[in-house]
C-alpha cells in the first residue's frame, strides 16, 4: 500500500517541481533540460526491456516510425503540423495512462519488489513534470491537471484490479506505446522548443 500511495504522490510532486522551478526565471531553462533528458529515459523505460528480453527490434522500428511520420507531415504542411502535435500529445497522455494502469497492477504488495517500486515512483515524478510541461503552455492549467489526473486514475484502477490486469499478449499495446513515444520525441524536441522559448 505504501508503494501505491507513493506512486500517486510522485506525479503530483513532478507538477510541483515544475511550478517551483518555473516561478524562478533563472531556472526556467533547467526545466527544458530536465524534460529533454527525462523523455528519452522514459521512452527507454517503456521500450528497452521488451527489446532486451524478447530480442525484437519491432518496438525500435515503431519508435522510428513515430518520429518519421510526424516529420513527413510537418514537411508537407505546416498547418497540419500543429494539429498533429496536439493529437500526439493526447495519444501520449493516453499511452502513459495505459502504462500507469499496468504499473498499478504490478504495485500489489505480493508482486512489487522494492527496487521495482522505487523505479516506478522515481520515473513517475518525471511523468508528472512532462505532462505539465507539454499541456500547460498550450492548453492551460485545466487540461494539464486533467492529464495528470488521468495518470492517477489509471494507477488506482490498475491497483484495484490487481494482478488480473497483468496478462500476456500486450504486444499490440507495446507497439502502440513505442509509436506514440517516437511521435512524442519529435514533438518535444522540435515543436516543444518553440512552445518554451525563454528570453
Amino acid at each position: 500500500m505504501t508503494a501505491f500511495i507513493a506512486a500517486l504522490v510522485a506525479p503530483v510532486a513532478g507538477v510541483l517541481l515544475y511550478i517551483w522551478l518555473h516561478n524562478r526565471p533563472q531556472t526556467m531553462k533547467l526545466i527544458d533540460t530536465i524534460v529533454f533528458v527525462a523523455l528519452p529515459l522514459l521512452v527507454g523505460w517503456q521500450i528497452l526491456p521488451q527489446v532486451w528480453s524478447e530480442r525484437q527490434i519491432t518496438p525500435l522500428i515503431a519508435v522510428i516510425a513515430g518520429v518519421g511520420i510526424l516529420y513527413l507531415i510537418e514537411r508537407i504542411s505546416h498547418r497540419l503540423a500543429r494539429h498533429t502535435d496536439d493529437l500526439t500529445i493526447l495519444l501520449a497522455v493516453a499511452s502513459m495512462a495505459l502504462h500507469a494502469l499496468l504499473e498499478g497492477g504490478a504495485l500489489m504488495p505480493a508482486t512489487a519488489s522494492a527496487p521495482f517500486a522505487f523505479a516506478v515512483i522515481l520515473h513517475r515524478v518525471a511523468v508528472g513534470l512532462l505532462i505539465w510541461w507539454l499541456l500547460e503552455p498550450r492548453h492551460g492549467v485545466v487540461a494539464a491537471a486533467a492529464g495528470v489526473g488521468a495518470i492517477l486514475a489509471a494507477t488506482a484502477i490498475g491497483f484495484a484490479a490487481g494482478t488480473e490486469i497483468l496478462s500476456d499478449g500486450h504486444a499490440a499495446l507495446e507497439l502502440y506505446q513505442a509509436f506514440v513515444a517516437g511521435s512524442l520525441l519529435h514533438v518535444v524536441f522540435h515543436q516543444g522548443r518553440r512552445d518554451h522559448v525563454h528570453d
